[in-house]
């Protein structure tokens, strides 16, 4: 049975209905967290989760927002204070991007990827920075990837939106720690959501596709939702207060193999 080391504690995860921000979103409820649930367009799957955080007593508020829009990060950040108190946690999980070759890629498209992906996490972290000082500090979190250093079919904007959040996570996690707030990344490797879809082949080719995964991942199996969920927690947890700026790599061991 899970503590709940996260008692009195409020959560605010971006992108939260469904995938690893579902999976996070219930990981902290379990331990004790009430969360603010976001989404942008689907609404379905942010109540439904919202329903099962609810079911485990804690209190859940569920606001639509795009985090590639400052003013919405500002409705965001300040709906979740005015509805629960926070946030002590931020988790920027949100993300979206063009799955294009480069030389198919346009500025539409990379405006798009790197706002949501990585200006988002800064703006998030200014707005939320002095409301986790009042209540005596904080964790932030930033969702990254693996393709934020290697070299994935058609990822180059989102990899690049990725490595860019590596890199804003390092000056946060400076500049926020005399406020008392801790700020890492974690960037995962193939996690078996229905993100993968939107990967050039997967849809036509997915068991195929994890099947190959799985055969190079030392652990045995490929990653699921929960288990980024659990770094996160681990990461937002007095045990990780003297991890600071770090990406941790969550994959199962598949980059180590050559």
């Amino acid at each position: 049975m899970q503590t709940e080391r996260f008692a009195g504690k409020v959560a605010l995860i971006t992108g939260s209905g469904r995938g690893i921000g579902r999976a996070i979103a219930l990981r902290l409820a379990r331990e004790g967290a009430d969360v603010v649930i976001n989404y942008f367009r689907n609404r379905e799957p942010a109540e439904q989760t919202a329903a099962e955080i609810a079911a485990l007593g804690r209190r859940v508020e569920v606001v639509k927002a795009d985090v590639g829009d400052p003013d919405a990060i500002t409705r965001l950040v300040d709906s979740a204070a005015h509805a629960l108190g926070g946030p002590d946690i931020l988790v920027h999980n949100a993300a979206s991007g063009y799955n294009r070759p480069v030389l198919e890629q346009r500025v539409k498209g990379w405006d798009w990827t790197l706002n949501i992906n990585a200006r988002a996490a800064l703006f998030l972290a200014q707005r939320a920075a002095p409301l986790m000082q009042a209540r005596g500090g904080g964790a932030i979190v930033n969702i990254s990837s693996i393709g934020a250093i290697r070299v994935l079919p058609d990822y180059v904007v989102v990899g690049a939106s990725k490595a860019a959040l590596e890199a804003v996570t390092r000056y946060l996690a400076v500049e926020l720690a005399p406020l008392g707030i801790v700020v890492n990344a974690v960037s995962a490797g193939m996690v078996r959501t229905d993100a993968l879809q939107h990967f050039p082949g997967m849809r036509e080719h997915f068991e195929e596709r994890v099947a190959y995964a799985l055969a190079r991942t030392p652990a045995g199996r490929v990653l699921e939702s929960e288990d980024v969920a659990g770094v996160v927690a681990f990461l937002c947890s007095p045990d990780a207060a003297m991890i600071r700026g770090q990406t941790i790599l969550i994959d199962g061991g598949a980059s180590l193999g050559v």
